[in-house]
């Protein structure tokens, strides 16, 4: 006999009660969750429902999105011009360096914490699968960044209407503008999502995804100036399928939205910036897939 048991011998076995019921309501499916962990995911980009520092950063990087838009609506509309300055997907060109930041911060809060913190194991739990995590996150970040862009756009179309410019040719240019930026955004989330989902740490995630779209921007823009300056204008436009931004620009500028390149994007150029944007997307996607499906197998 157990010491506990010559001790107490008489002490019978206690069930206690603490009033917990079986849940018999309606469980919702992966439809469900997946939506609310859209929802979430694009929340805490802008530091919704998060800490109060990290806010910061994204509203600030927005404020300073909104700024030169709001000085040109100002000046449109007291001077009366017969023309906005600069056209939307040009906007978004010229402040591509705050969307860029803006994706390299705030794409590790998606896909760095949960694998860094092994949660993504209690996220990957039935029903979720990983393909659906991946999506999810990559749309959430691929929203919010177009949002991002899509805010400013606005504000200069509704800058443009108080100014009397004329409407049908500024709603066709705003939506081209809203169509390019959406690639650009899908590009950007693929790049920056696969850059922080192998990059666990922030700051290698947030470099690397610096490198990809700053530095390598700048690079093939050096090429492509060169390349035109010595009347290697194919070598000009082919640099341009290497970066994100380039694909953008060259797209805008075959597409007549108001965005000028070295080398007009024009003939067979054209599907191919488009088929290589497409594959940019897909490919970033296959591999956030592939990426999250493997870790969830552990």
């Amino acid at each position: 006999m157990s010491d506990f048991q010559s001790h107490h011998p008489s002490r019978p076995g206690v069930i206690h009660d603490l009033g917990y019921r079986h849940y018999d309501g309606v469980r919702d499916g992966t439809g469900t969750i997946a939506r609310n962990l859209f929802v979430i995911g694009l929340r805490h980009t802008y530091g919704l429902g998060r800490s109060g520092k990290s806010k910061v950063m994204p509203f600030l990087l927005l404020g300073m999105s909104l700024l030169p838009a709001l000085i040109i609506v100002g000046v449109v509309v007291l001077t009366g011009l017969n023309s906005l300055p600069v056209s939307y997907a040009d906007y978004t060109n010229q402040t591509q360096l705050l969307v860029s930041l803006f994706a390299a911060a705030q794409a590790p809060v998606l896909f760095s914490r949960d694998l860094r913190h092994r949660s993504i194991v209690l996220y990957l739990a039935r029903p979720l699968s990983s393909p659906v995590f991946a999506l999810m996150r990559w749309l959430s970040l691929t929203v919010a960044l177009w949002l991002f862009m899509a805010v400013p756009t606005i504000l200069l179309f509704l800058g443009a209407m108080l100014s009397g410019l004329d409407k049908s040719d500024q709603v066709t240019q705003l939506l081209k503008a809203v169509v390019l930026q959406t690639l650009l955004a899908l590009m950007i989330a693929g790049i920056t999502g696969l850059i922080s989902s192998v990059s666990l740490r922030r700051g290698f995630a947030v470099v690397g995804s610096v490198m990809a779209l700053i530095v390598l921007t700048g690079v093939i823009t050096a090429v492509q100036a060169i390349a035109h300056e010595q009347e290697s204008d194919s070598v000009s436009t082919a640099a341009g399928l290497v970066s994100p931004w380039s694909l953008y620009t060259g797209l805008a500028n075959a597409w007549d939205a108001g965005v000028d390149t070295f080398v007009p994007v024009d003939g067979a150029w054209v599907p191919a910036y488009v088929l290589v944007a497409l594959l940019l997307v897909a490919g970033s996607l296959l591999a956030l897939v592939a990426r999250f499906r493997k870790v969830g197998s552990r």
